[in-house]
């Protein structure tokens, strides 16, 4: 069954229409849609290594335009399509904490948070609605999403043959390992991410009186 779904898989990222799913998967995610692109621009970057570089920089591209989507939501349309988003995907708790660290360390957040696990579309609403500076914004976008798409279009530009070899013999291992590796960066993020115990507790602070208050 794992065979037959990546061999499925793989020959999808081949497609000659692969490169604007990813366009488009790498849109909306940084705006409203709730599956990042990632694991399709890994299989497009495994079935074409010599074309990982490229499917990197549309992803990145794609996801920043589909970031100023999303901070156009959050500064125009956060009181109509903005709340109702958050709440679809889950993330109106997690708003007024966002925005607390937005305002105390500004593009910081996105370039670095902006990398990790946590949704960048909760940073691009989040963004737009405290009004932070948009040329700030796109600037920060580009590094953050640089380092999230970038790293994976070079190491398989460079590595991908072998990948590819070593997946195709032992792929429920290669499965494990990478379902390992996800876990493993949530638990680090969780227990070495954030600011300042002093920043954490204000911005938890304003996160439950919101919560109170709602």
């Amino acid at each position: 069954m794992l065979r037959r779904l990546y061999d499925w898989t793989m020959a999808k990222a081949a497609h000659p229409h692969a490169e604007w799913w990813l366009a488009a998967f790498s849109f909306v995610e940084a705006s409203f849609f709730p599956i990042p692109p990632h694991p399709l621009l890994g299989l497009m970057c495994l079935a074409e290594p010599k074309k990982a570089i490229r499917f990197a920089l549309i992803a990145t591209l794609a996801s920043v335009a589909g970031g100023m989507l999303g901070y156009a939501i959050g500064h125009f349309l956060y009181d109509t399509i903005g709340t109702q988003l958050l709440a679809v995907l889950g993330l109106t708790e997690s708003f007024p904490r966002a925005a607390c660290y937005l305002r105390e360390y500004g593009a910081e957040i996105i370039m670095i948070k902006g990398a990790t696990p946590i949704p960048f579309k909760l940073l691009t609403i989040t963004a737009g609605f405290i009004g932070m500076s948009l040329l700030v914004f796109i600037g920060a976008s580009l590094v953050s999403r640089a380092i999230s798409f970038m790293i994976v279009g070079v190491l398989f530009r460079l590595f991908g043959a072998p990948i590819k070899a070593f997946i195709d013999k032992y792929l429920g291992l290669a499965t494990a390992g990478f379902a390992l590796l996800v876990v493993a960066g949530f638990l680090a993020i969780a227990f070495l991410g954030g600011g300042s115990k002093q920043t954490d507790a204000k911005c938890a602070a304003a996160a439950a009186q919101v919560q109170t208050a709602a």
